[in-house]
């Protein structure tokens, strides 16, 4: 992309009444491949290309976008973000106002050890086919019914430019691997999927050790379906959660709540409101082992940046502190209403989208304890190395996870494997419970959805193992 042109473009929106102008380039080149059962429904490629505008004008903000990119095409779409502004400022009570940031300029991009492009896209779908057909599916009574596969690589190009100095080029490409698998056994079955992402080029597939993680995701369905039991009558007991069941908790309950633009109801419609709307900063919500960091800098991360969308420096973000709950996730439209400064939460999923705001890489930070000591305290207990299934209320303060790998502990062992076990907890009570925190951080993949259409979204979400004291399972 010329950036001469975008920096007129934003000249041009001054001097059409803008009082600030942005513009961004954004592209996104991808392939994507399809695999049912070992055969191939399909591939693709993406080539997704446009420049977004977005002005303020008395107050009001203002969005357009084109994938037609020269200059008099240019023009016409900062006469239609001007329009929308303009529009805006007369049905809103009180005029948007963004945060004074300093403008960025940088720029970076993410390396390839193994370029994208350096291997022939139809040798990547037999490298993938050939590691699942490497994995023993059928284990003794259990069948694999189906499979799916998916796979895809993508390089992110943007240049952002707006009226305040900020310069931004980045290119970022990325790897990931979705996959699902049903299976059964007489009257029982289960399903797992799973999701591995990360910035980078090809060595990303080698070091998913996709072969391995596979097969103990068919082992934790052989596990459920043949081996497990039903859980002891007694209710309450000690909770021992994975590093992939903290994860998830983390993301949902700790992330999304902390979305500013949820908090001020802006959500409401598409995806809910958040706790954080009535527990203010300073709150303790949790036990001072809890520490949740939302932290986009992270290398190799699959919701990795180092400037956000609107052009404001990347850092990380403390969202509870040893369980008392700190900042928000900010754009800079919710910075100016808190009168904070933006924490660089901006992000768009293309040049069509405007950026809003939006988690990076949400984690539970690690403390000491190793597995073995976690486990070893528990007089009678549960731990949940995997879930099947999920759910969360719409304040984020519901939560319900069901295990689909869980085992009984009895006296500081680890017993036999329990079936469908039930966390059912608020909130406040899991981040409360928690007595002790493992060194063992791990990351996990994920596309989060957000805002009306969704924008998808890359992300990590991640956590070490974590013990709960006296909760309530079913």
């Amino acid at each position: 992309m010329d950036q001469e042109i975008l920096g007129e473009i934003v000249d041009f929106a001054l001097s059409s009444g803008a009082s600030y102008a942005e513009a961004r380039y954004h592209s996104i080149r991808s392939f994507t491949t399809y695999i049912l059962n070992n055969q191939v429904l399909g591939a693709s490629y993406g080539d997704s290309e446009g420049v977004s505008i977005r002005v303020l004008v008395n107050g009001g903000l203002g969005f357009a976008s084109t994938s037609i990119i020269n200059k008099e095409n240019l023009i016409d779409t900062v006469k239609k973000a001007i329009s929308a502004a303009r529009a805006s400022s007369m049905s809103r009570r009180k005029p948007i106002t963004l945060s004074p940031e300093r403008p960025s300029r940088i720029k970076y991009r993410v390396l390839e050890k193994i370029p994208l492009n350096s291997i022939p896209d139809e040798d990547k779908i037999d490298e993938l086919k050939d590691i699942v057909k490497s994995v023993e599916l059928n284990r003794g009574p259990m069948k694999v019914t189906s499979y799916t596969v998916s796979y895809e690589d993508n390089v992110e190009e943007k240049m952002i430019i707006n009226s305040e100095g900020a310069l931004v080029e980045s290119i970022i490409p990325r790897v990931e691997v979705f996959y699902n698998i049903s299976a059964s056994a007489g009257d029982r079955n289960a399903n797992r999927w799973n999701q591995l992402g990360v910035t980078g080029g090809l060595e990303a597939l080698k070091n998913m050790n996709l072969h391995d993680v596979i097969d103990d995701d068919v082992n934790s369905l052989y596990i459920n379906i043949v081996k497990a039991q039903q859980l002891p009558s007694k209710s309450r007991m000690d909770v021992v959660l994975s590093p992939e069941i903290v994860a998830l908790s983390t993301h949902e309950a700790a992330g999304h709540p902390s979305e500013a633009d949820r908090v001020l109801g802006r959500e409401a419609a598409q995806a809910g409101l958040s706790y954080r709307r009535e527990l203010k900063e300073g709150y303790k919500i949790g036990s001072e082992h809890v520490t949740i960091i939302d932290d986009p800098t992270i290398p190799g991360s699959y919701g990795f940046y180092l400037v956000d969308d609107e052009g404001v420096q990347a850092r990380p973000k403390v969202l509870i502190e040893k369980g008392v709950l700190k900042e928000l996730l900010h754009n800079r439209e919710t910075a100016s209403v808190f009168g904070v400064n933006s924490n660089a939460s901006a992000r768009a999923m293309d040049y069509r989208s405007e950026p809003i705001v939006r988690m990076s890489n949400t984690y539970l930070a690690p403390r000491d304890y190793d597995f073995e000591e976690l486990v070893e305290d528990v007089n009678e207990g549960i731990y949940m190395k995997k879930y099947m299934e999920w759910n969360i209320d719409d304040y984020r303060w519901g939560a319900r996870y069901v295990g689909l790998e869980a085992y009984y502990i009895k006296n500081g062992r680890i017993m036999h494997p329990l079936r469908n076990v039930v966390l059912e907890i608020t909130t406040k009570e899991y981040y409360s419970s928690i007595d002790a925190v493992g060194k063992d951080l791990t990351f996990y993949a994920g596309t989060c959805g957000k805002g009306e259409p969704p924008q998808p979204l890359p992300v990590w979400m991640g956590g070490p193992h974590v013990r709960l004291k006296n909760v309530e399972v079913k």
